[in-house]
């Protein structure tokens, strides 16, 4: 998802590190969109189901933080303008986490919260300490610290509470000692991970990669400090008034400041928009733009959530179905699906023509991956994200199923343009 161009060679990651985190993505959001087709009935009921479980796991950690663990082993050294602390611990953290994510989706899909969840939950925690470890010691080596590089830090430390408190969660299924079952803790779990990790990366990555790839020179590093706060201010507030403040009304604070600062948000990628010197935007960067909208959703919808259980009590199961939903298959697959074939070619490009790069015979990134593919990907994938979404509203049956199958047809054409651009090769003179 976060790859960057214009790197120089010194400063960037092998692409050894980096390609085996986006196949793996690939292939799990090819999985996760076959489960949405064989669990359909399971979105008619709870949202604390096993299979649905399965399915969020596989895309929180297979799909979106394999992505984002490959590409920021690259980014990270670009936004410190230094070199990335250990390519062996950017491996470590790759097998650790491809080991670990499916045992930890077979033991939520069977409900198995023995050994198979539990050494899942370990390991895919041993994975995220060798990527703290690795990127918290880049920066900290760094002599150039600006605030993109203070949100990958603070997101780091946020997906290594969220892995923590996960496999606490596993553990106390069968040995309760948290004083409560795991469904009245899944709540901090779930918007730790999602507000701290996910939000507060995204924000900040795409604070970089957006005026780079639409050429724009427009910069607000204060308004960027005040969403940073604004996010990570409202998740502690969140917490706190979980733990010791219990009220459905108060919950709106924390929701409404990062509210702001996802309006905030929009604001500042309007205007690198409106100031960009590339006239012209791409479908890929139409996608990406089109998914910043995007995270408005899952929040007007959480404020509907709040409401709805402050009046009528607990309920509305698909309204918290649909919460997830926007989240997974909404808001973070837009953005990885226009993002990665605007960073994938161009890795795969330094690997193959480096050495070449200044004979003028070597293709442009964009025309490794096909184009008619990724149109039609996109269709698919919005088509069935809304068709998917409405079926989850309305529980009815044959939308959910149509949606599904749109989703593993737009899932089934992205691996195909994925394979596509990392099995080039240079053609022979």
């Amino acid at each position: 998802m976060f790859g960057v161009t214009g790197t120089s060679p010194a400063k960037t990651t092998s692409y050894k590190v980096v390609l085996p985190f986006y196949f793996y993505a690939a292939l799990s959001l090819l999985v996760a969109s076959f489960f949405l087709f064989t669990s359909d009935r399971a979105f008619l009921h709870h949202y604390f189901h096993p299979h649905l479980l399965a399915i969020t796991h596989l895309m929180a950690l297979g799909w979106g933080t394999m992505v984002i663990l490959g590409a920021s082993h690259q980014l990270v050294p670009v936004l410190i303008e230094g070199k990335l602390y250990s390519e062996k611990l950017a491996h470590a953290s790759f097998i650790l986490a491809a080991v670990g994510i499916p045992l930890l989706v077979y033991g939520f899909y069977f409900f198995d919260m023995g050994h198979p969840a539990k050494w899942g939950g370990r390991l895919v925690l041993l994975s995220i300490l060798a990527y703290l470890i690795n990127v918290g010691v880049s920066i900290g080596q760094s002599k150039k610290i600006n605030v993109q590089a203070v949100y990958v830090a603070t997101s780091v430390g946020w997906l290594f509470i969220t892995g923590t408190f996960g496999l606490m969660l596993v553990y106390n299924f069968t040995f309760p000692f948290l004083g409560y079952d795991s469904i009245h803790f899944l709540p901090l779990h779930v918007h730790a991970g999602v507000v701290g990790w996910f939000l507060l990366l995204v924000l900040g990555v795409a604070s970089r990669l957006i005026p780079m790839f639409l050429i724009s020179k427009y910069q607000n590093d204060r308004l960027l400090w005040v969403i940073y706060f604004l996010v990570n201010g409202g998740l502690l507030l969140y917490i706190a008034l979980f733990y010791f403040a219990p009220n459905k009304i108060l919950s709106a604070i924390p929701i409404g400041m990062i509210f702001a600062a996802i309006v905030l948000f929009i604001k500042l990628c309007y205007a690198i928009y409106k100031k960009r010197i590339r006239r012209q935007v791409d479908d890929q960067m139409k996608v990406s733009l089109l998914s910043v909208a995007m995270i408005l959703a899952p929040i007007l919808l959480l404020l509907a959530v709040v409401v709805y259980v402050a009046y009528n009590g607990y309920g509305g199961a698909h309204i918290t179905l649909g919460y997830g939903f926007l989240i997974f298959f909404g808001w973070l697959t837009a953005i990885i699906l226009g993002m990665t074939f605007k960073t994938l070619p161009f890795i795969v490009w330094n690997k193959v023509y480096h050495k070449r790069s200044f004979s003028g015979q070597t293709p442009n990134p964009k025309d490794m991956f096909d184009a008619l593919i990724f149109k039609l990907m996109s269709v698919a994938y919005l088509s069935g994200f809304v068709v998917f979404f409405v079926g989850i509203l309305t529980k009815w049956l044959p939308l959910i199923q149509l949606g599904a199958l749109l989703l593993i047809a737009s899932a089934v054409l992205y691996n195909w343009n994925v394979i596509k651009v990392l099995i080039h090769k240079a053609k022979q003179k």
